[in-house]
C-alpha cells in the first residue's frame, strides 16, 4: 500500500481521543486546566479603536478610515499646482518682477 493511499484513508479514521489512557487521566487534566485558564485571560469582545498619532497618522485617520474621500486626490494636485508655481516663480518669474521681457 502506497503512502498516499494509507494516508487517505487515515483521514477517514477519527484520532483516537477517548483512549483509555486519557480517561480521568490526571496528566491531562492539568494540561487542559492550564489550556483553559490560558483562554479565560484572553480578552472578550470586539478590539479597541486605535488611537492615531502624529500628523500622518491623523491624516490617515480622517481620510482613508471608515468613511473614505477623494479629498487626498485634490489636496495632491493642489500640493502640485502650488509646488510648480513655486518652481517656476524661482526660476522663471522673479528675473521679470521690475522689468518686461
Amino acid at each position: 500500500m502506497s503512502f498516499i493511499t494509507r494516508r487517505g484513508i487515515s483521514t477517514l479514521i477519527p484520532p483516537k481521543i477517548a483512549s483509555p489512557n486519557a480517561i480521568g487521566g490526571a496528566q491531562d487534566a492539568a494540561r487542559m486546566q492550564r489550556v483553559v485558564s490560558f483562554y479565560e485571560k484572553l480578552p472578550r469582545g470586539p478590539a479597541p479603536e486605535v488611537k492615531t498619532k502624529g500628523l500622518l497618522g491623523r491624516y490617515q485617520a480622517r481620510y482613508f478610515g471608515k468613511n473614505p474621500s477623494a479629498a487626498p486626490i485634490a489636496h495632491v494636485i493642489g500640493g502640485l499646482l502650488v509646488l510648480g508655481y513655486a518652481n517656476n516663480y524661482y526660476f522663471h518669474l522673479r528675473h521679470h518682477k521690475n522689468n518686461a521681457h
